[in-house]
């Protein structure tokens, strides 16, 4: 079965970390989607109680973790070919951990869509 991460490809950290952990990831049946461009799953995604302007989502059959819980579930999940991706792993795998530096990554990528000028919620721009 699929997992499915819903990254932010207006965030150049979650585009790359998206990306890295596609191609290096060691999890072959990663999907990777761009949650911003798609409005259809981001509006079943709201529906669902998964706002996407508050992190990233990751769905595997049924289930469905958001911000912390998304990076940490990937992260145990994820065998990297890839140094970064395996320093990243180590730091985001133990979900106690991923919630505490979880709110590092958000201001990341606030920061980051507010010098492209992009919005942190895409349903702001439509």
């Amino acid at each position: 079965m699929a997992h499915i991460l819903v990254y932010d490809g207006g965030c150049p950290f979650c585009r790359h970390f998206a990306l890295r952990s596609e191609l290096v990831g060691g999890l072959p049946d990663l999907e990777i989607r761009d949650g911003r461009a798609d409005h259809q799953l981001r509006a079943k995604l709201k529906a669902q109680g998964l706002d996407f302007a508050r992190g990233a989502v990751l769905l595997k059959g049924d289930q469905a973790w958001h911000g912390a819980d998304a990076i940490a579930e990937l992260c145990a999940a994820l065998k990297p070919s890839d140094p970064l991706l395996l320093l990243l792993g180590q730091l985001f795998a133990s979900p106690p951990r991923a919630r505490r530096f979880y709110p590092l990554l958000l201001w990341a990528r606030r920061t980051a869509l507010q010098l492209q000028g992009l919005k942190e919620d895409p349903n702001q721009q439509i």
